[in-house]
């Protein structure tokens, strides 16, 4: 299981990556050059490890917001 303290790492990388692409710059991660035209995946990134962090300080528990469950 990804520790709440891992999440928060890979959660950091990503928003790294927003910071710098939103200046115009590349950034890379794991040999991977992102740039702009990776925005969209780049935010994808942040909501999955945003809810990972959440999710694993809670415990690990899975979350009932409204219809849908949240992790």
């Amino acid at each position: 299981m990804i520790t709440a303290e891992q999440a928060q790492a890979q959660l950091d990388v990503w928003l790294a990556a927003s910071i710098a692409v939103a200046k115009g710059q590349a950034y890379e991660i794991g040999g991977r050059k992102m740039t702009r035209v990776d925005a969209a995946e780049i935010r994808q990134q942040i909501d999955y490890w945003e809810a990972r962090v959440a999710r694993a300080r809670r415990g690990g528990r899975r979350m009932t917001i409204g219809y849908g469950v949240v992790e």
